[in-house]
């Protein structure tokens, strides 16, 4: 039966990790269940309840507060368990008692005990043997002590002595002789000092100790305090964060149930219209039909002499020519609604593409975007790439909940002379006429037109801002200055990687993952995928500019003629031969001698590249209307530097312009 009781008592321990409640991780204090099976302490559960109710295990979302009753199954359970774990750590808080104790016999009788132990007569004696030792003074000098069951060990094995002393300098029990021959001149001290040294020293040691678990205990408590801290806080910011998204999703389902609204109520208007039409249509079928069966019928008559005396007039409906209305829903309200709907899925699209730390900024700089007039560039290309089909609606989306009414168009103008301003002229190339016919579009729409006659220094201080352009660099520059310096490039197909396809008379670099059929030669990348100018520069002024596909995995730099190109090391920017401008996913670096300094992205679709061989520095610009400098190098090489490129990503590709 004891046994039974044992295996039942073990079998119960093993299920403590059941028996715990996953909020508090103790045993269960008046254990209840909830509609999803899970059982948790009572107040440990209402803790968790303010805002919302969901079980904090499976996170089941219950609409309403379920009702709680006492688990009396599992109460019984949890009481014995407590009861049999009492019961257990006191058998082992025990079991060290009832170890048998060491008993000392004396050795002149061998049954009663020793009383104490004689080093002199190396024997243990008890109080009847002992009486001579303490009545006969011939036993006066004899040492006594308590008793002692190690005796032989007391006995030097050299010289049969018992070791009375203690040697400090070989920390060991000696006899005298061993003091006289062997650990002559070692410093010496008795046992008994030893001893008391010992034990303070372990007494020392063991407050120590405690001290140092003091502290840990301390500690833990204080981390298991913040464990059901940082638990309860991540209740409350879940709470907080379903709960603004489901805001959010109950905005847009808003949105979306007006649009729908709208699509309808247009849908209805145009069939009212159709439908009568479609009434009027009949009845004059109904007229053209019964003036139709009338001719038949005098035609029927023809032979009486009532025929002859017989006049018919046709019906109105016959003035009536039919036709088919054009009815559409492109109607001003739904057009604005789809605009809205589509540039808004866009924006969100490519904020939610960046990283969760990257789209604050973000938000931030397309609030500024937004609240400016409307002139900046950059600003306006970004919306346009959306929807090329859709008109430009100014996202304003962190300010509202529901999207404002567009303005009405504005009204014809008289045709106004050209801008004296380079900066705002729309001819020169068709990224201009592209971004002329954007600020059309936006102040069509009811965005400002920018105040005429600001002082161009102004202007180039807010392009700086709005492009984060580095300090050290001078602001925007006009391409005119910089198409003085302008170079045609190809691409050199002696030292195109075997991943890169060359097209377009060698001014089109393509990445695949399939190899080109190119000659082996000491020129070609064989490591890295990348590809050189086929022309090199030692002295002068130079300027070029590149188209890019996309701005993912793509590097623009230089690189010297000597730059490895079988190693591992060959990659742009990761030796002391290259220079590099790389976009790695979405991230923009600077790339030099492996040293990578991260920019702001400007997110150009055309980089221009200014290499000034005379000072040493290679500038870089994101082309549009103006060129907008984004970093510089500088640089010393005292051979000539190429061009050079590197694309990963398959399928994309980097284009030479030709310069116009």
């Amino acid at each position: 039966m004891m046994a039974e009781a044992d295996e039942s008592g073990f079998s119960l321990m093993s299920l403590e990790d059941e028996l715990t409640c996953s909020i508090c991780l103790s045993t269960f204090d008046c254990p209840v269940t909830i509609p999803c099976g899970h059982n948790f302490c009572q107040n440990c559960l209402l803790a968790t309840w303010k805002d919302s109710y969901s079980c904090p295990q499976c996170r089941t979302l219950f609409a309403t507060r379920p009702e709680l009753k006492k688990n009396t199954v599992l109460s019984t359970v949890v009481e014995t368990f407590r009861v049999r774990s009492y019961k257990t750590e006191g058998a082992v808080a025990s079991k060290p008692e009832k170890k048998k104790r060491h008993v000392i016999r004396c050795d002149t009788c061998m049954e009663a005990e020793a009383a104490q132990t004689c080093l002199t007569c190396m024997a243990s004696f008890c109080e009847e043997h002992l009486r001579p030792h303490r009545e006969n003074p011939i036993f006066r000098l004899h040492q006594l002590t308590s008793p002692v069951g190690d005796l032989m060990e007391r006995i030097c094995t050299d010289h049969h002595k018992l070791m009375e002393l203690f040697c400090s300098q070989h920390q060991r029990p000696i006899c005298s002789l061993c003091l006289q021959q062997v650990h002559k001149g070692c410093s010496f001290t008795s046992p008994e000092e030893q001893r008391s040294k010992k034990e303070m020293d372990l007494r020392e040691k063991l407050v120590f100790l405690d001290g140092k678990l003091s502290k840990n205990e301390s500690v833990i408590s204080q981390m298991r305090a913040m464990q059901n801290k940082l638990r309860e806080s991540a209740i409350h910011r879940k709470s907080a964060l379903s709960a603004g998204y489901q805001q959010m999703r109950d905005m847009m389902t808003k949105e979306e149930n007006d649009a729908l609204k709208a699509v309808d109520k247009e849908v209805e208007t145009g069939e009212v219209k159709i439908r009568g039409l479609i009434s009027k249509f009949s009845e004059n079928v109904d007229n053209i039909g019964k003036a139709k069966e009338e001719i038949l019928c005098l035609l029927g008559q023809s032979q009486t002499l009532a025929f002859l005396q017989t006049s018919l007039n046709l019906p109105q409906a016959v003035s009536y020519d039919p036709y088919s209305p054009r009815i559409t829903l492109d109607s001003k309200k739904v057009v604005q609604v789809e605009a809205f709907a589509l540039t808004f899925k866009n924006y969100l699209t490519e904020l939610l593409k960046q990283p969760v730390e990257a789209r604050i900024p973000k938000l931030i700089a397309g609030e500024r975007a937004a609240s400016a007039s409307g002139h900046s560039p950059t600003s306006l290309g970004t919306y346009q790439e959306f929807e090329p089909n859709i008109p430009p609606v100014t996202p304003r989306f962190p300010r509202s909940h529901s999207p404002a009414p567009l303005a009405k168009p504005a009204l014809k103008k008289k045709p106004q002379k050209p801008a004296k301003n380079p900066s705002l002229t729309t001819e020169s190339s068709p990224g201009n006429k592209k971004l002329g016919k954007s600020m059309e579009n936006l102040q069509e729409f009811g965005v400002k037109e920018k105040p005429r006659g600001r002082p161009v220094a102004a202007e180039k201080n807010e392009v700086t801002e709005t492009t984060d352009i580095p300090s050290e660099i001078s602001s925007a520059e006009k391409r005119s200055d910089l198409m003085k310096y302008g170079t045609v490039l190809n691409f050199d197909q002696r030292t195109a990687h075997k991943r890169i396809e060359l097209s377009e008379n060698f001014t089109k670099a393509t990445v695949s993952d399939e190899h080109t059929n190119y000659s082996d030669c000491p020129e070609r990348f064989a490591v890295c995928s990348q590809v050189l100018a086929s022309k090199g520069f030692s002295a002068g002024r130079h300027y070029w500019e590149v188209r890019l596909s996309s701005n993912n995995f793509i590097g623009i730099g230089l690189a010297c003629s000597s730059i490895d190109r079988k190693g591992p090391t060959s990659r742009l920017g990761r030796n002391s031969k290259s220079w590099c401008i790389e976009w790695f996913n979405v991230k923009l670096s600077a790339w030099h001698n492996s040293t990578e300094v991260v920019l702001v992205n400007p997110n150009p679709k055309r980089v221009g590249v200014l290499l000034d061989c005379e000072e040493g520095k290679a500038t870089f610009y994101n082309v549009a209307d103006r060129a907008y400098p984004f970093h510089s190098f500088s640089f010393q090489s005292a051979e000539a530097v190429y061009p050079a490129f590197w694309i990963f990503s398959s399928g994309s590709y980097i284009t030479l312009c030709k310069l116009q």
